[in-house]
């Protein structure tokens, strides 16, 4: 008889269960007549919470929902939040009672402060009904509390920097934390570099998700780019930073500029400067010109020798003419551009005497290094254009010419003359038939 007690006593309970929720679900009301019956059907609909996950010591918002499934209206009072972990700020704002209306649902929004260390707590809501003999309300909603932060690195950049050349960085941003962020905003901050964009908005972040956030970089020296990542945890702001070295260096999978085979020559006052350009670097070199510097003067023909792109491992020759006064030794610059358009240089120091190189070194790489080639031909074949005609030779020959006509006119050359022709004379006569 008992066991049929219980078992009826089960069946209805589920009953009076399935009615609350449907009638909650289908927007019906349970039919009651006492007083506390109707105060039995109001219950905890739900809760939420912002932020999802607490920091430590971070305060948010706890939303409980509580329905009525009575077809009467039900008077509640004297809400609660009660958890040692947790601390209620508005608890003043719940000092009337409120009807609760057939069907209807009120929620009750509690400001609070996680005053707890990691972990997860169980705070009771609860709320009393005006019901003479009716039972409290109660339900415990499940509150989080983490202190691990949002997580920001550097996660591509190149190995070194160059002076006004633009590069490209990532900034990644991960959530590890079990609640989404919102208002992820990346802004960076440095002195010595133009860094686009000013800012990136990201948004929200959901748990366990991250995103890459590239930024581009323009140093004008050595420098350092903090990136502020600023983002929201419920109403609550927060901020992590990402620190970048900016390190000024050659760019190692960039061009890499050569010159060898340098041949130096003189004609007249104009010098010439002849060699060989070699690309040795992992990416293009474009727009090459070559030219002289100070105390050098370039000249034309060949004041600037345009050679245009080379790929890498490739070669051109050039040919530049200069003026220069006294010895010393010669500039050559060398100028050149990657694909993005940023200007290098490369000037090479040649060792020059009496505006003619001696015979020397080999290849000429990278910044200043002295070098010294190779004159040639008797006297020396200078440059291109008018530059390549012998003049000296010319100018001897012109000489000797001219004192040979002399010789002639005042009769210097009559013996040699005279001598010659008797030679002749007597190769002529023919010898007597015995």
């Amino acid at each position: 008889m008992k066991i049929q007690c219980i078992i009826v006593s089960i069946l209805l309970l589920l009953s009076s269960v399935s009615a609350v929720s449907a009638a909650s679900l289908s927007g019906n009301t349970v039919s009651v007549t006492d007083p506390r019956d109707a105060a039995a059907l109001v219950y905890v609909s739900g809760y939420e919470m912002s932020p999802d996950v607490f920091y430590p010591g971070e305060t948010g918002t706890v939303t409980v929902h509580v329905t009525n499934a009575a077809n009467t209206s039900v008077s509640v009072s004297q809400p609660n939040l009660i958890n040692s972990h947790i601390k209620v700020i508005n608890d003043a704002a719940f000092a009337t009672a409120t009807s609760i209306g057939p069907g209807e649902t009120i929620d009750y929004n509690f400001i609070v402060t996680a005053d707890g260390s990691d972990g997860t707590c169980f705070p009771l809501f609860t709320v009393s009904t005006t019901v003479y003999g009716a039972n409290a309300i109660n339900s415990q909603i499940k509150l989080k509390i983490d202190s691990t932060d949002v997580r920001a690195s550097i996660s591509a950049m190149p190995d070194n920097f160059a002076v006004s050349k633009k590069d490209s960085v990532n900034v990644s941003i991960s959530n590890p934390r079990e609640g989404a962020i919102t208002n992820v905003l990346v802004v960076p901050e440095v002195d010595g570099a133009r860094v686009f964009p000013k800012e990136s908005f990201i948004g929200t972040l959901n748990s366990g998700t991250s995103v890459q956030v590239p930024f581009s970089i323009t140093p004008d020296h050595e420098t350092e780019v903090t990136f502020h990542v600023r983002y929201m945890n419920g109403d609550n702001e927060h901020t992590t930073d990402v620190v970048l070295p900016v390190t000024i260096d050659k760019n190692k999978k960039g061009a890499e500029i050569i010159v060898n085979n340098i041949e130096s020559s003189v004609s007249g006052i104009t010098s010439t400067l002849k060699g060989d350009v070699t690309n040795n670097g992992l990416t293009d070199a474009k727009s090459i010109l070559v030219t002289v510097e100070s105390p050098a003067t370039p000249v034309n023909p060949n004041p600037v020798y345009a050679i245009g792109n080379l790929e890498p491992d490739d070669f051109s020759t050039f040919e530049v003419t200069y003026t220069m006064t006294g010895n010393g030794k010669v500039p050559l610059k060398v100028e050149y551009k990657d694909e993005e358009g940023n200007v290098y240089t490369d000037t090479f120091t040649i060792e020059a005497n009496d505006n003619s190189a001696l015979p020397g070194s080999a290849a000429l790489k990278g910044a200043p290094a002295g070098a010294q080639g190779q004159s040639r031909g008797m006297f020396g074949s200078f440059g291109s254009g008018f530059g390549q005609i012998p003049v000296t030779e010319i100018v001897i020959i012109l000489v000797a010419l001219i004192a040979l006509v002399i010789a002639w006119r005042k009769g210097l050359l009559r013996p040699i003359t005279d001598r010659f022709r008797k030679k002749t004379q007597d190769d002529d006569v023919l010898p007597k038939e015995d």
